[in-house]
């Protein structure tokens, strides 16, 4: 009984993604594309790629800015080391460190991307606000509520909403959107390590 119940989980899980990356991939295809534009640009211009989340979304961050850098030949980074956010979050409180790393390691025509599950993290409305008032390029990737602070601040530029309350789903859908850009820049999913 109990397989048969955690069968039918994992059957209705994989339908619920699947039906929802159909979903985001159709309305959200343009926009899409033009994030693919936007770090093309970025990066004739020498400039980076900024990723910015907490949690889970950090850590997807990690991972995209290895393979922008390493096989996209995109420069990107983020914020995700232990002695930044410790001091930064001391000497300027947790909603601030963000926005402070930002102003220490931004530079003109930067593209700074945030994801968000809830898209209202203190933190991270700090540093969108600050690359819009710096005139930074700016994605938004957020999900659950739909007019969250991130998708409200960043209402002219490119975000892209996600409609599912599951965190896992809506890391899952950051994680795909980003590697499938990464993989556009390249030109091909699949590719020898360099």
């Amino acid at each position: 009984m109990k397989y048969k119940l955690k069968s039918r989980f994992l059957s209705s899980y994989v339908q619920e993604l699947n039906s929802l990356n159909k979903k985001t991939l159709s309305i959200y295809k343009k926009k899409i594309i033009e994030i693919y534009k936007l770090f093309i640009e970025t990066n004739k211009k020498n400039k980076k790629i900024i990723l910015l989340g907490n949690g889970g979304s950090a850590s997807i961050c990690s991972h995209v800015a290895v393979d922008l850098s390493k096989n996209a030949k995109v420069r990107a980074i983020n914020f995700n080391e232990s002695n930044l956010i410790t001091c930064l979050s001391n000497d300027y409180g947790y909603a601030k460190w963000m926005e402070k790393a930002l102003e220490i390691y931004h530079d003109s025509y930067d593209t700074v991307v945030i994801l968000s599950c809830s898209g209202n993290s203190k933190n991270l409305v700090n540093a969108a606000k600050y690359a819009l008032k710096k005139k930074l390029n700016l994605v938004t990737i957020t999900s659950q509520t739909k007019n969250n602070k991130l998708k409200l601040i960043n209402k002219k530029g490119l975000n892209i909403w996600i409609n599912t309350k599951s965190y896992n789903q809506a890391e899952i859908m950051f994680n795909s959107i980003l590697l499938m850009i990464v993989d556009l820049i390249i030109g091909k999913k699949i590719y020898p390590p360099n």
